[in-house]
């Protein structure tokens, strides 16, 4: 049963040995700088939720939840102000084609719903538009892109 972990001082270690596959690199963010954003986006007084994602007790892979913007997000896309965002999604290498990013967007989706910064009428997610499997993924839930970018990625968003 996949399961989300809060990341913690003890299962830090077993994220951080998690890495997607040579030719994915440049779609997602590594753990550890992920992690570092998630602290930087706190204590800039923003909002991050980092995850692990678990098989019952194996981690599998890595998700993070963001919500608005924080006080060195310079260049935030409009979209970003009062509204969730999947910030990251990585299923490790050695667990992929097995449906687990579909059950971890499910996942992702169940907490965002329960508002835990307050209500927001969107969620909103970017990715490179050449990632193709994300972005057929993230169109199964409902994900419309919105011609907009945030940096070199394209923003799809879904109404909450």
């Amino acid at each position: 049963m996949i399961k989300l972990e809060k990341i913690n001082g003890k299962n830090i270690w077993d994220i951080l040995k998690l890495h997607v596959s040579e030719k994915q690199k440049h779609f997602v963010a590594s753990n550890d700088i992920s992690i570092i954003e998630a602290y930087t986006a706190i204590t800039g007084n923003g909002h991050a939720f980092p995850f692990g994602i678990y098989e019952d007790d194996t981690p599998i892979g890595f998700l993070m939840v963001g919500f608005d913007t924080d006080d060195y997000w310079d260049d935030a896309p409009v979209i970003a102000k009062g509204n969730y965002n999947l910030w990251r999604l990585m299923i490790d290498k050695n667990f992929q084609n097995k449906g687990y990013g579909k059950e971890a967007v499910k996942l992702a989706l169940k907490f965002i719903k329960t508002f835990p910064c307050g209500e927001a009428e969107y969620c909103w997610l970017s990715y490179e538009p050449e990632n193709k499997t994300a972005s057929q993924l993230y169109h199964s839930f409902g994900f419309i892109e919105t011609g907009e970018m945030d940096g070199e990625e394209l923003i799809a968003v879904l109404k909450l």
